[in-house]
């Protein structure tokens, strides 16, 4: 399973990152990627460090295992845990790409500048959680970690869920209440965070 991890990561970071990207430059002309500015404060660092380390120890854990240098928990090596990773994984991918493309050209890969407004996007999967893209990244991230069990995976997905909750709950949902005001407020009001119905504000 290790491998077929390795190989559901690579096909994740391609399509979610790579064909998302290469999609939005052609519809308008920029990658959408949204990089730290020079005046970017602590917390926007951190929660950067953070989302490259899970990406980076999500990406070894399973490399690291093949080759011997951490060793898997059997225990979670059955059939069953087996099929609830390629599960989890599909339906973490196709989540993804399902609420990026449902933001169309509002879709951003990191926050948007205060100087720039777009629409409340509240379609599609939005409809029932606030942060679809993340929810659907966690399942996808939660799969994986499944696939290849282990030590590193384990904290991989543990940074990972610390990085969005930071992100989402001190960095994007001031942003758009400051962006949005009243509509953004009645919208989180009635949607969850994360998860239907509960993290609504």
């Amino acid at each position: 399973m290790p491998r077929l991890a390795l190989a559901g990561y690579a096909i994740f970071v391609a399509l979610a990152f790579g064909l998302r990207i290469a999609v939005h430059l052609r519809r308008t002309g920029t990658t959408g990627f949204i990089g730290l500015s020079r005046d970017a404060g602590v917390l926007d660092v951190t929660v950067g460090a953070l989302f490259v380390l899970a990406l980076v120890a999500g990406a070894l854990a399973p490399c690291l295992q093949l080759a011997g240098l951490v060793r898997p928990w059997r225990g979670l090596d059955v059939a069953a845990v087996r099929v609830a990773a390629v599960a989890l994984y599909g339906a973490g991918l196709a989540g993804t790409l399902w609420a990026q493309f449902a933001m169309g050209d509002a879709w951003r890969l990191g926050v948007r500048r205060e100087t720039e407004r777009t629409a409340l996007v509240a379609g599609g999967p939005f409809r029932w959680v606030r942060n679809p893209i993340y929810s659907s990244m966690l399942l996808a991230a939660l799969g994986l970690a499944l696939a290849a069990p282990n030590v590193l995976s384990a904290l991989a997905l543990v940074v990972l869920l610390v990085a969005l909750e930071l992100q989402v709950r001190f960095v994007e949902e001031p942003y758009l209440t400051r962006a949005h005001g009243t509509s953004y407020r009645d919208y989180a009001s009635r949607t969850g965070r994360f998860v239907p119905g509960w993290g609504r504000l």
